[in-house]
């Protein structure tokens, strides 16, 4: 709870995100349609959300989109909300490539008009005061679960293909009652992945709690099973997903941020500490093309180093598997110092690892040797 009780935004915060994480059996797909929580999440979960989505279009292909300067760049938001991914995009642009801003062209497609009302109103604030009038937006009243093979199908259609599709903190929300959720989100992906462009991206980003995450690598492995996409990222491999085997174990993301001052006042009288981004996520591909190449000694960091007596350890994760790799102090050396810059997230490739036998048992931990060499090939 709030440690005060005269701020209400503060509140409606709470309240939210006691509903997005313990309490998610109570959370409605019409949740925005109350205004004390629409009010929350554009005050507060939006700014933290629109972040996750431009940390991920900054780790997508660095000629992306991948088309001729005259070309429209055409984004399909899914499961839109107020329009957090359309928003995400279009301020990325504004930023990063203002002489391509005014070919966007954006689909938001939501089940709630009010959402997509609001999604409106600040798409047309921000390209007012930012000076990005010729960027569009459409918007799209459909139900995904209920007539994404029909009408609303038929209207995506008519924008395709997509250079990006973005589905943010949605797909979870879908399909919770069903027999198979996993397999009717697949389906819900497959049809998707039909309108995006062949050498498009397809953004899926989910919450970083143990459940979200897991059904999250469930489609992944659906999906790549029936050769629907490859991943780009973050996934080195495509084969299934090892965070999988125990039931325990999930697979996300922790990239630093600083959070602007209305979220540092919230999280003050909340009591809640926001100084990460926190996320699982999926970057699909039709066209076969990866973060970086596949190779046995490439690998993902996916936990945080941890510092114990006389070494340094953390979780990798490559086409061999989710292992554990360390090395011991009195090895460090020049060679392998890029291991003290290892943090979630991160691409490094190692040199060598050595697995060591006693009493006819292989060592379930991996160690980097004093002249093996690390490196880090790409920081999150």
């Amino acid at each position: 709870m709030p440690r005060g009780t005269g701020n209400r935004a503060a509140l409606a915060v709470a309240e939210l995100s006691r509903l997005f994480t313990k309490d998610r059996s109570s959370l409605t797909s019409a949740y925005l349609d109350d205004p004390a929580h629409a009010g929350a999440y554009l005050q507060y979960f939006l700014p933290v959300n629109l972040s996750k989505i431009q940390v991920l279009l900054e780790e997508m292909p660095e000629d992306w989109p991948e088309h001729g300067q005259g070309d429209p760049i055409r984004v399909l938001d899914v499961g839109s909300g107020p329009g957090t991914g359309a928003l995400a995009v279009l301020d990325w642009f504004q930023q990063h490539r203002p002489d391509r801003v005014n070919a966007l062209s954006v689909v938001a497609v939501d089940a709630s008009r009010n959402a997509l009302n609001q999604a409106r109103n600040l798409w047309d604030t921000y390209s007012r005061e930012s000076g990005a009038a010729d960027a569009s937006l459409t918007t799209f009243e459909g139900n995904l679960e209920r007539s994404v093979k029909g009408s609303l199908l038929d209207r995506m259609q008519q924008r395709a293909p997509y250079d990006l599709i973005v589905m943010a903190n949605c797909l979870n929300e879908l399909f919770a009652q069903s027999a198979d959720p996993v397999a009717a989100r697949v389906d819900l992906v497959t049809i998707l992945l039909s309108v995006l462009a062949p050498h498009g991206s397809f953004m899926i980003v989910e919450p970083a709690l143990r459940d979200t995450s897991r059904a999250l690598h469930q489609v992944r492995d659906r999906l790549v099973q029936e050769k629907c996409c490859t991943i780009y990222s973050p996934c080195l491999h495509e084969q299934s997903c090892p965070a999988l085997v125990n039931p325990f174990d999930w697979c996300h993301e922790e990239r630093a941020w600083e959070p602007p001052p209305v979220i540092q006042e919230i999280d003050e009288e909340v009591g809640f500490i926001k100084d990460a981004l926190k996320f699982s996520y999926l970057l699909l591909r039709k066209d076969g093309r990866t973060i970086v190449g596949r190779r046995p000694d490439v690998y993902r960091v996916v936990s945080e180093l941890r510092e114990m007596k006389g070494e340094k350890r953390a979780w990798l994760c490559n086409e061999s598997g989710r292992s554990e790799i360390g090395r011991q102090d009195r090895l460090a050396s020049p060679q392998n110092a890029a291991v003290d810059e290892w943090h979630r997230g991160a691409i490094v490739q190692i040199e060598r690892v050595v697995r060591k036998e006693r009493e006819g048992k292989v060592s379930a931990v991996g160690r980097i040797e004093r002249d093996a060499v690390v490196e880090v090939l790409r920081p999150a």
